[in-house]
């Protein structure tokens, strides 16, 4: 053994001798600090925005803001109505339409209801122009009346595929909140009175059968979710972390000890969080449980190698010692690189997952203090025995490292070329993002919203905010002209199923105005004439149903809204880039470009995996520069990269074959199961390094050392891990789920790749210069390149 590799031994040991002698000061020591650092936590705050997903400085986000600022903010909750009988146009379904209607005005926040009962419907009287509810009173409508209401609806533009279905089997009505944006509440407060009064109508009409979509209904199902998730998967992940525990190390007073750890890694994470002024959000909030997964892997490498000792006849001081000696530094290196793999998440461009990684980071070296103090301490203290009946692998262990020694080449040769024929699947993995598909089919949102798809209009949206030359230019015909052309173009592509347009109200008006004569349904050509037209029908609205979300203040711009059928990520960002390349060759004065959240959405992932590249990439050279100096090898060092990077590549080739679709979670994996996966390599090549430094091992001697010292750590905390992320993978927040699903299985790779891969990489370049030493040389010092 080397001068530094004793000094460092004997340091340990002297540090392990002082947290047992001072067990007690210990504890409270670190209750104090968890009782400060914990806290802040009462400082957090949920934040039920999907704005949230998107940085002050993406360019979506501020074009949509844009967007908001000029026209009626679109925070909407649309009730989807289908009465039984599959027809909206009958006096039953229309009164609840009617009914609904006019109580939706008294929602919480509520600004403007739009429906089919409501609807602005226009008709020439004599000279005069009439502007009135297309349904006043459906309970006083005849056949022929309904067939006259029928009639105007599914002609209508503006109605239909939009708040009337084409086959008059579903009805939608449509609220638009202003929210103050004062409190996290006032979100869950709006769609909490949006449900009771789908309750209240359908009580009073209990033959028709309403949905609930929208924006604010979007923002509520991420607080559910999350709030679901906090109270169904956290207990689930405790209650395996202890069942698991108890089967593999068979002592209460260890498990015990190794929960009270991961709580204090937990509250000490979310309490910095707190003092830190973070908002929390739905990857954001998963962040306790992570930790959780995490911090149990280095309480098992000090219990295991802790039991093994008192299981060889030490006592438990002396095994304490002994543990801490052997794992101080590969569990200080795997939280380390751990923390480095999360932090590269702050390179995300979608600020929850800077927020995860930065909770992670801290609860991850949280976790690595109370490994080093609170669990020991508690060891000390509690009535701890090593169990004999408890699960050792040891003979598995030794039959694995024979079997890797024994065929080490067939090893190499099929582990690289299986993996070449997995990666090659990476490229099939498409970057697509779907707010509705962030939730499965648990969410009430998801299912209303493919409902209100499939029966009655589009979730997804292109808005444009088209200008005029001038001041009042929206009434020149030229302008007016564009307009419809523009609309016409767009209702041609197969993705748009409806265009609200400015246009087709003038030509409406055109005809009501030459005394409702089929022949003048078109634009006017005279701009005096138009601008009055325009002005006589806004004097004519009532309160609430003004033009403001069509038409700006003074009259330079209108807003078009073109919805799209069910289509992914891609086919948005097709479809926005085929109309704004129309605008530009066509109508190059009034060129804009398609905003909305599903636009945002759409492009959010390829944002965040562009941006994610660097910070990967940084993070691979930050941890290839911290194992090359741990591990005093720069050889060893650049060997562990292999393995280590292989399996997040693998991961995206599995997924690449089952699923295709990476959205912008699954796309920051790569960096955090960098730091992940590392830990099990880390704890692997320090065995093996002490075997060969300390104890002048050979290169297969030192391997089979490795596999008996660390093996059954690897698979337990593997297990465990796995174990975790799979109960993250049960949330019904498909974004948490993608993530952990992407994890465990790179989490599982590395696993394979670091028993069955980096062995037999060590045995080529070890043996190989053992080989080329002198016969009967022995091999000792510390092998370093």
């Amino acid at each position: 053994m080397n001068e530094l590799a004793r000094k460092l031994d004997a340091l340990t040991s002297a540090y392990g001798a002082w947290i047992y002698r001072w067990r007690w000061l210990v504890l409270l020591a670190s209750f104090a600090f968890i009782a400060l650092a914990g806290a802040g936590a009462g400082n957090l705050t949920f934040k039920n925005d999907y704005r949230v997903f998107f940085s002050k400085e993406n360019p979506q986000l501020q074009a949509f803001e844009q967007l908001q600022n000029v026209y009626t903010k679109n925070d909407v909750v649309l009730f989807v109505v289908t009465p039984e009988d599959g027809d909206i146009f009958t006096p039953e379904s229309l009164t609840a339409i009617k009914e609904l209607t006019d109580a939706a005005w008294q929602l919480p926040y509520s600004l403007r209801v739009d429906s089919p009962t409501n609807f602005q419907h226009t008709r020439a009287d004599g000279d005069d122009l009439v502007v009135e509810d297309l349904v006043a009173d459906p309970t006083a409508l005849d056949a022929a009346a309904l067939e006259y209401v029928r009639d105007i609806a599914l002609n209508e533009p503006l109605l239909v595929n939009r708040l009337v279905a084409a086959d008059s089997r579903v009805a939608g009505v449509a609220v638009t909140f202003q929210m103050p944006e004062q409190s996290p509440a006032e979100m869950p407060e709006a769609a909490a009175a949006a449900r009771a009064l789908v309750e209240d109508i359908v009580t009073r009409h209990p033959s028709v059968d309403i949905r609930l979509t929208g924006g604010v209904m979007l923002n509520n199902a991420f607080f559910e979710s999350s709030m679901q998730d906090s109270t169904t998967l956290v207990p689930a992940m405790y209650g395996i972390i202890i069942l698991t525990m108890l089967l593999l190390l068979r002592s209460f007073p260890a498990v015990f000890a190794t929960v009270l750890m991961i709580i204090a890694s937990v509250a000490t994470a979310m309490g910095a969080a707190g003092w830190a002024g973070i908002f929390l959000s739905p990857p954001s909030a998963s962040a306790p449980t992570i930790i959780t997964t995490l911090a149990v892997a280095d309480a098992v490498h000090i219990l295991v190698t802790l039991f093994a000792g008192m299981r060889k006849g030490m006592s438990k001081r002396d095994a304490l010692i002994y543990s801490l000696r052997l794992n101080m530094q590969p569990v200080f290196l795997t939280s380390l690189t751990t923390a480095v793999g999360f932090l590269t998440m702050n390179f995300s461009d979608a600020p929850p997952f800077r927020d995860l990684g930065n909770i992670t980071a801290v609860g991850v070296l949280a976790a690595w203090l109370f490994s080093m103090t609170l669990l020991p301490a508690l060891i000390a203290i509690l009535p701890v025995r090593a169990s004999k009946s408890a699960v050792t692998f040891n003979g598995s262990m030794e039959a694995l490292a024979d079997f890797v020694i024994r065929r080490r080449k067939p090893l190499v040769i099929g582990m690289l070329a299986a993996s070449v024929a997995v990666l090659a699947w990476i490229p099939k993995n498409e970057l697509s993002d779907e707010f509705v598909r962030y939730f499965d089919e648990r969410v009430a949102f998801r299912v209303d919203s493919d409902y209100t798809a499939q029966n009655l209009t589009g979730i997804y949206q292109l808005q444009f905010s088209l200008p005029a030359t001038e001041s009042g230019g929206i009434a020149d015909p030229d302008y007016l002209q564009d307009l419809a052309k523009f609309s016409d173009w767009l209702r041609a592509q197969p993705e748009v199923m409806h265009v609200l347009t400015l246009s087709d109200m003038y030509t409406r008006l055109n005809r009501n105005m030459h005394g409702d004569d089929d022949a003048w349904y078109r634009l006017p050509e005279d701009r005096e004439l138009a601008a009055q037209y325009l002005l006589l029908y806004e004097m004519s609205l009532p309160f609430g149903l003004d033009l403001n979300n069509q038409v700006n203040v003074d009259k330079s711009a209108t807003q078009l809204v073109a919805t799209l059928h069910e289509i992914d990520s891609v086919a948005i960002r097709d479809v926005a880039a085929r109309a704004e390349n129309w605008l530009a060759e066509n109508t190059p004065s009034m060129h804009a470009y398609a905003s909305s959240p599903a636009v945002m959405f759409s492009h959010i992932s390829e944002r965040n995996i562009r941006s994610m590249i660097g910070g990967t990439l940084l993070g691979i050279f930050i941890i290839a520069v911290i194992l090359i100096i741990a591990l005093r090898s720069v050889r060893i060092g650049v060997l562990s990269l292999l393995p280590n990077l292989l399996p997040a590549g693998l991961a995206f080739g599995i997924w690449g074959m089952f699923v295709g679709q990476v959205n912008m979670a699954v796309s920051v994996v790569i960096g955090m199961t960098l730091g992940i996966v590392v830990d099990d390599s880390v704890h692997f090549l320090s065995k093996y390094l002490r075997a060969r430094r300390e104890e002048g091992l050979d290169a297969e001697a030192a391997i089979r050392y490795a596999f008996s010292s660390v093996g059954v750590a690897l698979i337990v905390t593997t297990i465990i891990l796995v174990a975790g992320f799979a109960v993250l993978a049960m949330s019904s927040f498909a974004i948490n789920s993608a993530m952990a699903k992407m994890t465990a299985i790179a989490i599982v790779l590395a696993l394979v790749a670091d028993f069955l891969l980096l062995p037999p990489l060590l045995l080529a370049i070890d043996g190989r210069r053992e080989r080329a030493a002198l016969p009967g040389l022995a091999v000792t010092g510390d092998a370093r390149s």
